[in-house]
């Protein structure tokens, strides 16, 4: 029981130390959108590239004040991004005192490979499933029954389209994570998710219906990868648990040998 730190602090300072954390958290996602909301048009010419690779040169916007709020959108969703390492500094750093040693040993990885999944998720989003989209939802253009039906998208329409696409991916991407949690934790067992496989698959689909466009492709695109990512958990749980088992078997052979 010694290896958990010995301050102990009254219910009102557990209080100062959160909003402490929380502003530092706030602070610096200001400071982030004040340098992304300077780089918006920037940042937005990169989220456009797959669209100017499916060929489409042109974007509008009908409303006045729409192009505007475009770039207001785009500051939030680059300063979110980039101040997601304070967040996550400022949580371990709240959480961890109350843990032991070897509650944050098994805590950390998790905290780390959160954001190197969710930046997997959304690259693979970026490079791989939006331009094949793009490429299937474009080619509705041309001529039906005479006439010439062309795309015409608008800059809020393609940046919602683009971070619906990137976030549903990204935070996809972070299942491992989840069940891995979950099961130390103690709420489920490698047992119970083996079981519980078939409805796994119906839930990647519901998931990906609910995330990406309504469209037969990019539900596929996402689904298919979120039931690969579940048996790779699957495996990850089991390496895990059978290092953890012999962990604690060596520990018991020299608690018995003192």
């Amino acid at each position: 029981m010694n290896d958990i730190d010995d301050s102990k602090m009254p219910l009102l300072d557990h209080l100062i130390e959160l909003r402490s954390r929380l502003l530092w958290s706030f602070l610096a996602l200001a400071i982030a959108f004040g340098i992304s909301l300077y780089f918006a048009r920037p940042i937005f010419g990169f989220l456009v590239q797959p669209l100017l690779e499916s060929g489409q040169k042109t974007l509008i916007y009908t409303a006045i004040f729409e192009a505007f709020f475009v770039e207001i959108k785009v500051a939030f969703f680059a300063a979110g991004f980039f101040s997601f390492p304070v967040f996550a500094t400022q949580l371990w750093r709240f959480v961890a005192p109350g843990l032991y040693n070897k509650e944050k040993r098994a805590f950390l990885p998790f905290l780390l490979a959160t954001p190197v999944l969710f930046i997997l998720g959304a690259s693979m989003a970026y490079y791989m499933a939006i331009p094949v989209a793009l490429e299937y939802l474009l080619g509705f253009g041309g001529n039906v029954g005479g006439v010439q039906q062309q795309a015409l998208p608008g800059v809020d329409n393609y940046l919602s389209f683009v971070m619906k696409f990137i976030f549903g991916f990204g935070i996809s991407f972070l299942l491992p994570v989840l069940l891995m949690l979950l099961e130390r934790a103690g709420i489920v067992t490698l047992e119970q998710l083996r079981g519980a496989r078939r409805y796994a698959i119906v839930g990647a689909f519901a998931i990906a219906a609910v995330l990406t466009p309504p469209d037969v492709v990019s539900q596929l695109l996402l689904a298919i990868p979120l039931c690969i990512l579940f048996e790779m958990a699957l495996v990850a749980i089991w390496f895990t648990r059978r290092r953890r088992a012999k962990a604690e078997a060596a520990e018991g052979s020299d608690e018995a040998t003192l």
